[in-house]
């Protein structure tokens, strides 16, 4: 079934992992909607948070909506800013890294895991 959903009206939950400083969680898109392929999230890191340093078995497309910081992509953290894209490859080390005025951004990540299984938080 299709529906809107705003990302000034989502409810944001906090991310539980270890390494994570500040940063928030909501679905927009997901299984739980009926998306058969790709889940869209948005996120919300404080000012001076950060996501954990990590890797996974799928792929991360990025936009960055608003405020901005840095990405470790590549082994070099990189700054982003609003309207910036950003593909993350499969078992690629990254981490988001919010600057003075917080970080927010939308990612999209596949349903299935490369391996196979779902992806968490999709």
């Amino acid at each position: 079934m299709a529906h809107i959903r705003n990302i000034d009206d989502v409810e944001m939950t906090s991310v539980q992992m270890e390494g994570v400083k500040g940063a928030q969680m909501a679905m927009m898109v997901g299984r739980a909607d009926g998306a058969p392929h790709f889940a869209m999230r948005a996120f919300r890191v404080e000012a001076g948070g950060h996501t954990p340093r990590h890797h996974h078995d799928y792929e991360h497309e990025v936009f960055i909506v608003d405020g901005g910081g840095e990405i470790l992509l590549d082994g070099a953290y990189r700054t982003i800013r609003p309207g910036d894209t950003i593909y993350v490859p499969a078992y690629e080390e990254h981490q988001f890294r919010a600057g003075d005025e917080g970080l927010r951004f939308l990612c999209l990540v596949p349903v299935e895991r490369n391996c196979g299984g779902e992806t968490p938080g999709s």
